[in-house]
């Protein structure tokens, strides 16, 4: 019997210091507000990391764009067996004069080209992979948004249920005060049976609710965790009990934010983009019909030589230094199908971009009236917890007084948890309502 009670000692003392220092691991997780949050998932969110390297190749394009600016010089040299050199004086089918030449050849030599002209095809090419390059940092704005959009979303799900566990947690103290009150009663014969069989089964009911609740909060965190770029199962404690600052989300009316974004939408600017390019794309093609212009120079060493006569057995050097002009005669039919071409893809463009005003259009207004929709919503749930809190009172007062139904206090108190519950939605409706839309209208 003694060693039972050691034994018993010993585990509850073990539980203790298990339930001590996992106490202090969370207590020692860094709290993170959603702006910090924020500034983790801009570094190692791994979309943004993928849009950074889209960005890093675009700007290596703009480079190598510039580097076909440069002349073109390349320096060469061979080594060669001759064979006989044979002169046909009289026709093919005549004695041959066998000229004397070594039985071997070297030469070496450069040659450099340097382009002139080219319609401004290589310049044009140049602001066309800028534009490129702009537009792929449109897309990485665009991608930054929708990141921090669904961190938002992330967090503010997690913020909810974490209310809602804080709700549950005090609405199964105060039931089980309640159990024992009932119990109380029935023992005294003032209640019947019935009536702690409801508040058991409403109890259970609630513990169920509860360990729902803590299986979301454990899937919100893995994925707030994902968007941050961290382990799955890394530790995150989030400012859950700070309340939603929502003074500054009424400012500005449905105009305004149209206005803005069609300064500072990514999207809008991406449609436009294409357009720039399009057109770009449309000179370049009409650029085939204009003639190329380029300075050349060569110069070669040849041994022997035995490329004009008097043939020699020497060394010898010869270069040219001028400018050729090209001009393709074929492009003036080939390219009119292109040019066409070139042309509808540019309507498209512009087609496109006008489709993307009207969605900008929708997509605001949308997002308006849901933050309107939200702000409606949590005065109507603030109204709803002072009326439903007063009537969980008077009808408690009253049970206990043998004058209302534990049916009528149960239902009550339902309602009560319920408005709380709405309350904390609509609260982070209105946060994440005005988030998208400062998303959409790009200054997020």
């Amino acid at each position: 019997m003694k060693q039972y009670r050691t034994v018993r000692i010993l585990g509850i003392l073990l539980a203790l210091f298990v339930q001590s220092l996992y106490a202090q691991h969370i207590e020692n997780a860094r709290v993170l507000s959603l702006e910090e949050i924020w500034k983790v998932a801009e570094t190692n969110n791994r979309q943004l990391k993928l849009s950074d390297l889209h960005l890093q190749e675009s700007n290596l394009e703009i480079l190598e764009a510039k580097d076909r600016l440069l002349p073109e010089l390349s320096v060469g040299g061979d080594a060669k067996l001759n064979s006989k050199f044979l002169i046909y004086d009289n026709g093919l089918f005549s004695s041959p004069q066998d000229v004397p030449v070594k039985g071997y050849g070297y030469g070496v030599g450069y040659n450099l080209n340097v382009n002139l002209y080219n319609g401004g095809k290589d310049k044009r090419n140049i602001a066309m992979k800028k534009e490129e390059a702009v537009r792929i940092q449109y897309e990485v704005d665009l991608q930054k948004h929708s990141v921090k959009y669904n961190v938002a979303a992330a967090y503010f799900y997690l913020y909810k249920f974490l209310h809602f566990h804080d709700f549950l947690d005090a609405e199964i103290d105060a039931e089980k005060k309640q159990l024992a009150l009932v119990e109380s009663l029935h023992k005294n014969g003032t209640v019947l049976k019935s009536d702690v069989l409801r508040t058991s089964v409403k109890l259970a009911q609630l513990e169920l609710s509860l360990s729902d609740v803590t299986k979301k909060i454990e899937i919100a965190k893995q994925r707030l965790n994902i968007l941050m770029g961290r382990e799955n199962d890394a530790e995150l404690a989030i400012k859950y009990q700070d309340t939603i600052e929502l003074s500054a989300i009424t400012e500005g009316d449905y105009e305004d934010y149209v206005d803005i974004a069609f300064n500072k939408s990514p999207e809008y600017k991406i449609a436009y983009s294409a357009v720039k390019l399009s057109e770009m794309n449309i000179k370049q093609v009409k650029a085939m019909l204009l003639p190329k212009v380029s300075l050349y120079s060569t110069y070669n060493y040849t041994y022997p030589q035995i490329s004009f006569y008097p043939y020699s057995n020497d060394l010898w050097g010869f270069g040219q230094t001028g400018v050729k002009v090209q001009f393709s005669i074929d492009n003036l039919y080939k390219s009119k199908h292109s040019i066409a071409h070139a042309q509808v893809v540019s309507n498209e463009a512009r087609e496109k971009a006008n489709i993307k005003k009207d969605e900008i259009y929708l997509q605001v207004k949308e997002a308006y009236l849901q933050r309107q929709q939200a702000l409606e919503s949590m005065e109507t749930a603030e109204q709803n917890i002072i009326k439903t809190a007063e009537t969980v009172r008077v009808i408690r007062s009253s049970y206990i007084n043998q004058e209302s139904l534990l049916t009528d206090l149960l239902e009550a108190e339902n309602a009560l948890l319920e408005a709380k519950f709405n309350l904390t939605t609509a609260q982070t409706n209105v946060k994440l309502a005005h988030i998208r839309l400062l998303a959409i209208i790009g200054i997020l």
